[in-house]
């Protein structure tokens, strides 16, 4: 139990942004920080590294800071995974396979995350936005596709910290969100498939530009 608490509180750390892309870890220190011994910190290290959120570096390991190319690489798949998930939660809706309550469930996130984000609540929005996209790929019932997105997700959020407060972004990704949520809400599995996608690589364009912006 020690080991998977070590190993789930360090992953929220770097998700969250506690340790940053390229941040060099020892197991000495992370054992500090978390008031554990080295051992269960060893065996997280190696998890994670499984997880692709960390890689070795000498003695210890170092946060994944993807490039540009790599996230572009990344954001492609995400684009094609989620326009899939996407696409059968709306035929799961049209066939009559989700509850009310469950569409009801995926509109709250969309607001919660609209309203945490337009507040500068960053940390909160990250964690919104991901539960919004997560919850989609549940009501897809494809395992598969979930598992995926999920390894993804987290190499992504790692390197990407700031596309939902570029400027003009928020409004955009809250309209992208009710685009989606209406397509899986009127079973439309062609449109809710475009929401999905379209919605990513804007996400990945936000990114490519602020990156370039960067190298000015």
């Amino acid at each position: 139990m020690r080991t998977e608490s070590a190993h789930q509180r360090l992953r929220e750390l770097i998700l969250d942004g506690g340790y940053p892309p390229g941040s060099r870890l020892t197991e000495l220190d992370v054992a500090a920080a978390l008031e554990v011994s080295r051992t269960p910190v060893r065996e997280a290290f190696r998890s994670l590294a499984a997880d692709g959120l960390v890689v070795a570096a000498g003695r210890g390991v170092r946060v994944v800071e993807l490039d540009a190319g790599e996230l572009a690489h990344c954001y492609r798949v995400r684009a094609a995974l989620e326009g899939l998930t996407g696409e059968l939660a709306a035929e799961r809706q049209r066939a009559g396979r989700l509850a009310p309550a469950e569409l009801t469930d995926l509109e709250r996130l969309a607001d919660r995350t609209h309203e945490a984000t337009a507040a500068g609540r960053l940390t909160e929005a990250v964690r919104l936005n991901r539960a919004f996209h997560r919850r989609v790929a549940e009501l897809a019932a494809n395992p598969v596709a979930l598992h995926s997105l999920d390894r993804l997700w987290d190499r992504i959020q790692v390197s990407t910290r700031t596309s939902l407060r570029a400027p003009g972004r928020t409004d955009l990704v809250d309209a992208q969100h009710r685009a989606l949520l209406t397509a899986i809400a009127a079973g439309d599995p062609v449109a809710a498939a475009e929401a999905a996608r379209r919605h990513v690589l804007d996400t990945c364009t936000i990114h490519s530009s602020t990156d370039a912006d960067e190298t000015e």
